[in-house]
């Protein structure tokens, strides 16, 4: 049964120490539009976003949130500093989020800049601290013109001590962020410029809270705190300036568990006797209060917390090498969380919403989460503490092209995310690497984790092994490789892993199956998953693979992580949907289903989501199709229907009534609709095809470069070209094809050339290839790919 634990008490709202300048505030801020979004993104404004205190583990009195209404612009390159600014934008909300205010995506070669005017008051020899949770990707900071600080890497936090560059009155402060997404060398998730399937929108530039903190002369830079449950003490370090005495004292409901004394900077050994183990059924959480000494003078003092846990590769009562709790072998029923949000990408609206996602995974029966490709805030993993949740963590993958740089930039950030994350108890497997994305060095790089962090578990690789359809995708040697765990992802059906001495058999990933929820889809022309099953289908689709994990726990599995809890943007394949209103299986019921691989789930949570409706969708379509027939018409309904007809295969009504909807669409056209367009045209008679050959520029920006081109392309290639280069026996007309592509511009003169240049290619006509192909790379050969390049110019010549 769950137990309650004692509130964790930290400020609900700053120490007014500093002044920031909310006149910005005062102007018109407007969520932007977007296809879904969640309950909480209503309750959004300049005056309270995410204003709780963003660090839950060391936690001061003195400090000031600096989130809400910021100046930007955005800079075509590195160059210069904006000379005006673009509009406001509120942060903490990346730029790319309908929450941000702003809603732009951001290019490669572009930079972003944001503007805030702060009065900070005399510190009185005290130093003064600016406090970034995450920038993504790399931040240069400006106070009051002069160069501050700066950092690296688009998930971790960083701090800059600002004290020097302070003055008295209004300080300007500056932030510059330079963010190529899937284009630079850095580590950047499922964040991808032009995203589709399972890659989703960038969050760049600020996607965490800014705050200031007042802090002594000397003080307490950071705790490190590593419970020992076998021994009853915690062991804890407290960076700060040597010659100073650290006093540490744990605390159940107010009342003292165990003190000691030592040095700053040393190993201390804190008792904790007859502890309460922390474990998902019972998530208990000692008080932690850490003071800095000068004799008996307090100079410094923080507030924390932290769970008594212990987590281990063991053997059962049968030999079996299984993943132990607290000395006990322990099922992780696990689930792949990747922390996106349709208002808010990479950042939660609310910290309510934050929690929701925990607390929803949890009522499902649930009790580890995959953290994958993504690290969170700090306030993410104290709710996982807090309400009880086991957490593998993930390193986010490096650019899987490894670049010059990418290495070092991966290993940096998983240094860093080793050092920020070590206090969490919730934390207790690192994941290094995922399904080959961008791997090296594993056994080196697995070996340096493990002794970085000997208390936790190391999977070195999750899905190396990857099956689909129960087919091997690539083998890899040696795969598991000084690993606490062998690891295998199958899609959709679960597998066991290979079975090794010493270490735990988990199936890292599985399941995906796609089930479209209509009126709660980001895309709604695309419900990507690894199956697709129709509403009433999953729950006995879903038992199903459920009473496999049974089997597979009997031969010796120890974890299993389905794929996924929410739908994310165009995957529709999660249990509750991507605006987290529909859970597509009833909580009662699919914490029955879990219910013999997790006995100790507890109380289920209170959560509001309604349940799935089970009725055929082509019953639902039917329905509408009738009102289109007896006359309906309006632009949202039409949309809608054409999703649906999609979704429910229904090609001669996708045609009809997405070319009516398109007829309706008036200028300017919004990213979803110009995105709708691109999805729905196929031909050039379309009624999409010559918005999208009047608007490549705004479709490039809304969805990527060189997308409104590719689909022209595409399109032009299959109705003008294809029908008279396909047959072998006759020689096309090539003067007549170029006089019908001639409409379309550049973008139908590159395809033109391009197919003549192929076709020549293939007919082994060299006479004929050699200046087609030479103006063709001439004008065109930007875009083509290297390795394609090298194959024309070595025929050219």
């Amino acid at each position: 049964m769950l137990k309650p634990v004692k509130k964790y008490l930290f400020p609900a709202t700053a120490l007014l120490i500093f002044l920031v300048n909310n006149t910005e505030a005062q102007q018109n801020y407007q969520l932007q539009p977007i296809p879904v979004q969640s309950r909480w993104a209503a309750d959004v404004n300049p005056e309270n976003a995410l204003k709780e205190y963003p660090r839950p583990q060391m936690v001061r009195k003195d400090w000031q949130n600096l989130n809400g209404l910021w100046e930007y612009a955005i800079t075509a390159d590195d160059n210069a500093k904006p000379s005006a600014f673009d509009g406001q934008i509120l942060v903490p909300y990346p730029l790319e989020s309908a929450l941000s205010g702003v809603k732009k995506g951001l290019k490669p070669e572009q930079r972003l800049w944001y503007k805030k005017t702060i009065a900070i008051p005399a510190a009185n020899g005290e130093r003064t601290l600016l406090h970034f949770g995450a920038v993504d990707w790399q931040t240069k900071v400006y106070l009051n013109g002069k160069e501050v600080g700066g950092h690296t890497g688009g998930y971790t936090a960083f701090t800059i001590d600002i004290t020097d560059a302070v003055k008295p009155g209004d300080n300007i402060l500056l932030v510059k962020v330079y963010d190529p997404s899937d284009q630079g060398v850095g580590p950047h998730g499922k964040q991808v410029l032009n995203p589709a399937d399972i890659y989703y929108t960038p969050s760049s530039g600020i996607w965490q809270t800014v705050w200031l903190e007042r802090v002594p002369k000397d003080y307490i830079t950071g705790l490190r705190i590593t419970p020992d449950i076998d021994k009853g003490v915690l062991h804890l370090t407290v960076n700060a300036p040597a010659g100073y005495t650290v006093e540490a004292t744990a605390l159940t409901n107010g009342t003292e568990t165990g003190t000691i004394k030592g040095a700053s900077g040393a190993v201390l050994q804190l008792p904790v006797k007859n502890a309460q183990l922390w474990s998902p059924g019972n998530p208990f959480l000692y008080d932690l209060s850490v003071r800095l000494l000068k004799g008996r003078k307090v100079v410094d003092e923080v507030k924390s917390y932290f769970g008594m846990r212990k987590i281990s590769i063991g053997k059962d009562d049968k030999g079996v090498d299984r993943i132990f709790l607290n000395n006990a072998a322990y099922f992780n029923l696990g689930t792949l969380d990747q922390g996106f949000w349709p208002d808010g990408l990479y950042t939660a609206p609310t910290d309510e919403a934050l929690s929701f996602d925990i607390r929803a995974i949890k009522a499902m029966g649930f009790n580890t989460i995959r953290k994958h490709i993504k690290v969170e805030s700090a306030r993410w993993y104290y709710w996982a503490d807090k309400l009880g949740m086991l957490v593998w963590q993930d390193m986010v993958n490096p650019n899987q092209g490894l670049p010059e740089g990418a290495k070092a930039a991966f290993e940096q950030q998983c240094k860093e995310t080793l050092a920020q994350l070590h206090n969490s108890p919730c934390i207790t497997t690192w994941v290094l690497f995922n399904e080959k994305w961008g791997r090296f060095d594993q056994q080196r790089l697995t070996e340096w984790i493990k002794h970085t962090d000997p208390s936790r578990l190391v999977n070195g690789h999750s899905g190396e092994y990857l099956y689909v359809n129960g087919k091997l995708r690539s083998p890899s040697p040696n795969a598991y490789v000084s690993a606490d765990m062998t690891d295998i992802h199958s899609y959709p059906d679960p597998m066991n892993a290979l079975q090794l001495p010493g270490k735990a058999r988990v199936l890292g990933e599985f399941g995906g199956i796609g089930v479209f929820i209509p009126d709660h889809q980001w895309n709604t022309s695309s419900a990507w998953g690894y199956i697709m099953e129709k509403p009433a289908g999953l729950k006995a689709k879903y038992t199903i693979m459920n009473q496999h994990l049974q089997l597979l726990q009997k031969e010796g599995l120890s974890a299993s992580i389905y794929t996924q809890p929410f739908d994310v943007e165009g995957e529709q394949n999660g249990l509750i949907t991507y605006d987290r209103e529909v859970v597509k299986i009833p909580f009662t019921e699919i914490r029955k289903i879990h219910a013999p691989l997790n006995p100790d789930m507890g109380e289920m949570p209170a959560i509001i989501a309604k349940d799935a409706d089970l009725t055929e969708p082509g019953t639902i379509y039917s329905a509408l199709l009738q009102q289109y027939i007896d006359g309906r018409r309006d632009a949202p309904f039409l949309k809608k229907l054409a999703m649906m007809a999609t979704q429910v295969g229904d090609k001669a009504g996708t045609t009809r009534i997405g070319g009516e909807y398109i007829a309706l669409m008036k200028q300017p056209y919004s990213a979803e609709d110009l995105g709708y367009v691109m999805q729905v045209t196929n031909s050039t008679k379309d009624n999409g095809f010559p918005i999208i050959t009047n608007n490549i520029e705004a479709v490039d920006n809304a969805m990527g470069a060189r997308q409104a081109e590719t689909k022209m392309m595409n399109i032009i290639y299959q109705d003008q070209i294809s029908p008279f280069v396909s047959d072998d026996s006759t020689n096309p007309d090539w003067e007549a094809i170029h006089t019908s592509i001639k409409p379309y511009g550049a973008p139908g003169e590159e395809i033109f050339l391009r197919a003549k240049t192929i076709y020549l290619l293939n007919k082994q006509d060299k006479a004929g290839f050699k200046s087609v192909a030479k103006e063709y790379l001439d004008k065109y050969g930007q875009f083509v790919k290297p390795e394609e390049k090298k194959i024309l110019e070595a025929y050219m010549n």
